[in-house]
């Protein structure tokens, strides 16, 4: 699945180490050759959670059914 630069898109699989859940919503900030994406994860605060760079398989396009949601960081990722 090919990804735009500034697409929103949705992690597919937590990723505890960083903080991040399966769901949580990333922007795309760099497209890769051989299926690489950068993504910034960003809290409501407007600061940077991660910036990870991942396979397309570990997320994936907002779907129409998809209900947009928040919730608290654990204390232990909060900088």
């Amino acid at each position: 699945m090919k990804f735009d630069k500034l697409e929103c898109v949705v992690l597919a699989h937590d990723v505890p180490e960083h903080g991040l859940q399966a769901g949580d919503l990333g922007t795309v900030v760099e497209i890769y050759p051989e299926d690489g994406v950068e993504v910034e994860f960003v809290r409501g605060s407007g600061t940077t959670q991660a910036v990870l760079t991942l396979s397309e398989r570990d997320v994936r396009k907002i779907d129409s059914d998809d209900l947009l949601a928040t919730r608290r960081l654990a204390e232990v990722h909060k900088r």
